[in-house]
């Protein structure tokens, strides 16, 4: 990371803490007072292919000592009713600013992966975890969607496991190094500015392009 990708990072998170940390504490009061405790999930990721961290969302699922992997289909049950609005708006990332402050992550970089996918796809991750993990990224933007209808259909874990390791992965680590032959300033605030209209709902992809996707599972 350069320094002023780094000082880019700290600048936004002390500037978006400061903004929404009403928004943040009433999210927080919200699901421990609707959904009980806990209030924050606690997930281990890797920034590169040795070294973990843990990473902090909101929780959004009933909790579930034996949950492993990314969630399928077969979870959905799981999701509480404040955890379906804070998915859709992607608020339950708001935690990982600590995250970026700590110099865990930065705003636009490779979705953080969990150790097992690391272990299980060795050579991909040595590529895309050369970069710091983000919270947004050209893969989030561009396959996030297909990613969750890919994983909705999926009913049990071993389907889930099968479907994103030879659906998901691969199609996310050509984005992932697609944005770092491509990554510049510019480009990672184009990112960010994409990530948060889509939050805010004030980008939508034509109809016609979403029902060919569905069809044609491009």
């Amino acid at each position: 990371m350069t320094p002023a990708k780094r000082a880019m990072d700290l600048a936004l998170a002390l500037l978006l803490g400061i903004v929404l940390a009403l928004p943040i504490l009433v999210i927080a009061l919200s699901i421990r007072l609707i959904d009980g405790s806990p209030v924050f999930y606690p997930s281990e990721r890797m920034k590169g292919p040795r070294t973990p961290f843990t990473l902090w969302k909101f929780r959004t699922m009933a909790p579930d000592r034996g949950d492993t992997g990314v969630s399928g289909g077969y979870k959905t049950a799981r999701i509480t009713a404040t955890g379906r609005f804070l998915r859709r708006k992607r608020l339950d990332e708001l935690p990982q600013l600590w995250n970026i402050l700590r110099g865990d992550m930065s705003f636009v970089g490779p979705r953080p992966p969990l150790r097992r996918y690391v272990e299980l796809c060795p050579e991909t991750y040595a590529e895309v975890l050369r970069n710091r993990p983000g919270v947004t990224g050209l893969a989030t933007l561009m396959f996030h969607a297909r990613e969750e209808q890919l994983l909705a259909r999926c009913r049990d874990a071993e389907e889930t496991e099968r479907v994103y390791l030879s659906r998901c992965v691969p199609a996310k680590a050509r984005l992932d190094l697609l944005w770092a032959r491509k990554r510049s300033l510019c480009v990672d605030a184009w990112l960010i500015g994409r990530t948060g209209a889509r939050a805010l709902g004030l980008e939508r992809r034509p109809k016609m392009r979403q029902n060919r996707a569905a069809r044609t599972g491009n």
